[in-house]
């Protein structure tokens, strides 16, 4: 379910709506503070990583979705012409 959501919320193209549905995400998995000891971030910068004005660099957000059981796919945007 975790995994939908999150692509859904990227799929809109909006990167602060993608933040908030992490920030989601990781509370159901218990909260900041258990992220911060599996991915060995300090606590203040995950919660700056994911606010609304986040920025994330690749390898922090990689850490995170990985902390959460989840990954990172690439594919193909679908054109609108056949």
């Amino acid at each position: 379910m975790a995994a939908e959501y999150l692509s859904t919320a990227i799929a809109g193209g909006s990167i602060e709506e993608f933040l908030t549905a992490l920030r989601y995400v990781t509370a159901a998995h218990g909260g900041i503070g258990v992220l911060a000891e599996i991915t060995q971030l300090n606590r203040q910068s995950l919660y700056k990583m994911l606010s609304d004005q986040g920025n994330p660099t690749l390898v922090n957000l990689m850490a995170v979705l990985k902390s959460v059981r989840l990954t990172l796919t690439v594919k193909p945007i679908e054109s609108d012409a056949a």
